[in-house]
């Protein structure tokens, strides 16, 4: 007998509608609430409740998911629930936020008495829909009867990574990740680009290093996206990416590193985002290889 919850989902762009989603298929009650209407209006299809704000989807929750853009939206969305948090609630945070937001997230949870879960989750739209995410995740083992249904609903597993959501071990794993992530992508679309500017077939270059240490199942996914057009919808837009590659840069700086890579990183990002690519998938940074005016592909 799987335990069923009332879960809160606030925010539902790509990866908080596939979780919501999931939430509903796996029997639980799920309230939604987005900043922009319209994006969460297609889950009541799946039979969720769609809350006119977030103090509305939070009331008598079991727990509370924050899938957002980055950590001051989470804090403002949760700030503006607070009016209708119980003590007891538990908050499974799952928006990459980076370091110092987490400490800011988790003593507002402390303020409210909500169990903190430090949870971002690995894996973009394909995986979110099938509910195949890496779940990561840190926070008090007692009361994890509340959060590891919602786990189980997303993801396919879940890693533990600590007892102290506050300590951020989870959001720290996910900067790791992800700057392996953002750096793949970027290196991916340059390679193209490159390989289009010096008359090389990306083919040729596909089977040069086929089979051997430097393939990787990620650079032919990333690769097609670019090379067949398909940008939309993203598996991981742009915007997030740049967003993301920040929050790296940051953390890297305040533990005295240079992160060379992932700041070039994050300003390609941005110039794609300038250049009218926000909303396409992180592959998208290819474009950042040219100069608009003379984009080969426009």
């Amino acid at each position: 007998m799987t335990v069923k919850l009332t879960v809160a989902v606030l925010g539902t762009g790509i990866m908080g509608a596939a979780m919501a989603r999931n939430l509903t298929r796996a029997g639980h009650t799920v309230r939604v609430w987005n900043r922009t209407r319209d994006k969460a209006e297609p889950l009541t299809a799946d039979g969720a409740h769609l809350a006119d704000t977030p103090a509305e989807a939070v009331e008598g929750a079991d727990a509370v998911l924050t899938m957002l853009h980055d950590g001051a939206a989470a804090l403002d969305v949760m700030r503006q629930a607070a009016p209708a948090l119980r003590s007891g609630t538990a908050w499974i945070q799952s928006t990459t936020a980076g370091l110092q937001a987490t400490t800011d997230l988790a003593a507002f949870a402390t303020e409210h008495e909500l169990p903190y879960y430090d949870a971002p989750v690995l894996g973009t739209r394909a995986p979110a829909e099938a509910g195949q995410l890496l779940v990561l995740a840190a926070g008090p083992s007692e009361g994890r009867e509340k959060v590891t249904p919602v786990f189980d609903a997303v993801g396919a597993r879940t890693v533990w990574t600590g007892e102290d959501g506050a300590a951020g071990s989870a959001t720290r794993l996910k900067l790791v990740a992800n700057s392996w992530v953002i750096a793949a992508t970027n290196a991916a679309g340059e390679a193209l680009a490159l390989a289009g500017a010096l008359g090389v077939d990306p083919q040729d270059f596909f089977d040069a290093i086929a089979g051997g240490p430097l393939d990787m199942g990620y650079l032919h996914a990333k690769s097609a996206l670019i090379l067949d057009e398909r940008l939309t919808p993203p598996q991981f837009a742009v915007a997030t990416a740049a967003k993301d590659a920040r929050l790296i840069v940051e953390a890297g700086e305040r533990h005295g590193l240079r992160l060379d890579v992932a700041a070039a990183g994050a300003e390609r990002l941005a110039r794609a985002a300038e250049q009218g690519h926000a909303d396409e998938d992180m592959a998208a940074a290819y474009f950042a290889s040219f100069d608009p005016d003379h984009d080969p592909h426009h």
